[in-house]
Formats: structure tokens, sequence, C-alpha cells
């Protein structure tokens, strides 16, 4: 036996939620709390780069439940070279014939390296099951082994963290509703949605059976209440700043040099296209 499980909490429990997570948040008090935890994600990005740290998240969960959003925020105000955000399409033909998970280990992190999964290997615990993409057995396979991999994942040396977001029925049907009528988003909308959001029940169950199988003590299972999206964005962060021990960063002490004086240059005149100036 490799390591205990967590207890698990019952499926009908609403992990998390509470009056506040579910009250609205005024922008000017979302702002400012997201300015303070960009600027410690900032920390953590120079403590990764300096100590060589492995971190790997995975965010799961409905359709609509902000997993986009929350991961946008997250790396708004940090180096792309080490934050690395991972969202792969549909495997070709040849990656279908690979283990299973060969190709989401090629974007596991190196050192120096924090790597986001917006979606992940648990598409076959998810979507690939509900929908009919994999077998029964395939899928029974997959949660067997997972915990083993990312056994080895922490053992190698690496930090794991899984969040699952979780709304509402009602919420998502808002949602979905909302991206119908806005122009900006109505590239977010698929066949595979409108399937997904008939099967509500079949997620849930698929989902318990994810949670029962692989929430492990090495690697479990964070649950968060994204029915207000501030205040999950803010709870997801802060936890994640709370799961690594990164120290803070001290601050740069330099001062901007002189600049050089012009002596015998001029501006040349230049006949070059100048963009419209509408605004």
């Amino acid at each position: 036996m490799v390591g205990k499980k967590k207890k698990k909490k019952s499926a009908g429990e609403k992990s998390g939620q509470d009056e506040q997570t579910t009250t609205k948040m005024r922008r000017k008090e979302y702002e400012a709390e997201m300015a303070v935890l960009q600027g410690e994600l900032v920390a953590l990005q120079e403590w990764v780069k300096s100590t060589g740290a492995k971190i790997c998240i995975v965010f799961e969960g409905r359709d609509t439940a902000g997993k986009g959003g929350t991961i946008k925020r997250i790396v708004e105000r940090v180096s792309p070279r080490v934050f690395r955000v991972v969202a792969l399409p549909t495997p070709t033909e040849r990656e279908k014939s690979q283990m299973y998970l060969q190709r989401y280990m090629s974007h596991f992190p190196a050192a120096g390296e924090v790597v986001i999964f917006d979606r992940s290997w648990y598409n076959r615990a998810g979507v690939e099951r509900v929908m009919g993409f994999c077998t029964p057995e395939q899928t029974e396979r997959f949660l067997n082994m997972t915990p083993l991999v990312e056994k080895a994942m922490v053992d190698s040396g690496m930090i794991l963290l899984k969040y699952w977001l979780e709304v509402s029925a009602d919420e998502q049907t808002r949602r979905l509703e909302s991206r119908m009528d806005d122009p900006r988003k109505t590239w977010k909308l698929s066949p595979m949605d409108m399937l997904s959001y008939s099967r509500w029940y079949d997620y849930s169950r698929a989902r318990d059976a994810m949670f029962e199988a692989t929430d492990t003590a090495w690697a479990p299972w964070y649950v968060v209440n994204n029915e207000v999206k501030k205040r999950g964005r803010l709870n997801i962060i802060s936890h994640l700043l709370s799961q690594v021990p990164y120290e803070p960063f001290p601050g740069l002490d330099v001062e901007l040099p002189k600049r050089q004086k012009a002596g015998d240059y001029r501006e040349p005149t230049l006949a070059v296209r100048h963009i419209p100036t509408p605004f």
C-alpha cells in the first residue's frame, strides 16, 4: 500500500460553501486584494527561480466553473518564462495510441518552473467517461494508476496542487446563457458544452468516483466554491500561496542611472506611417 487515503466528504456535501462565498464583492475591494496576492505571486516566482522548485497546478471543474478566468489572474503579473499554462487540444491519432498519461508528462515542470494545467489528465475521469470517449475498463485503470503516478511526482520533489472548481446548476445555466448573448464569449461555446450541460448528474457521479479514487494524502483535491468568481479567485490564489514555502521578495535595491546627453543628435524627419487616433 502506497499511502493512506484521506477521509472523503459525502457526495451531497457542498464543500466550502457558506454565506460569505456566495455574497457579491465590490470591484474596488477585489482589485485591492488581488494586487496584494499578485505581488505575493511575484515573490513566489522569484523563490521558484532561485531554488529550482517545481510546481504543478491542476484546475478541473464543470463547464463555466471559472477555470480560465482564475488562471488568467494568476499569470497576469508574472513571467511566462516561469509560469506556463498548458491547455492541450484533442489528442491526435498518434497520441491516442500512447500510454494515456504520456502526452501530459512532457509538460511537467522542470526546475524553476510553475506549470498550470487548464484541464489535465483528469479528462479521462470526467468528460471522456461521461461522453463515452473511453471504456469503463480504461476509466477504472486510470483511477487505479493515477495515485501511483502522482506519488512518483511528489516523491521527485514536485509540489502538486489539484483544484476542483464547483458551481451550482443555476449558476452554470446563467453563465452559459450569458455566453450566448455576448459576442466576446461565443467562442467558449461548443456542441460538447451543450451535451455536458444536459448530463449534470452523470458528471456528478464521475466527480465523486474521481475524488474517491484520487484524493490522497500526498495529492489531495481542494474543492473551491466558485459561485462568486471574484471571491473564488482570491480564495484559490491565497490557498495556493499557503501551500508553497516561498520566501518574501526582498525587493530591488537599484536606482535609475543618469541618461546620456543628446550631444549632436537631432530627431530626423521620417516618412513613417502613424496609426489613426480616433480615441
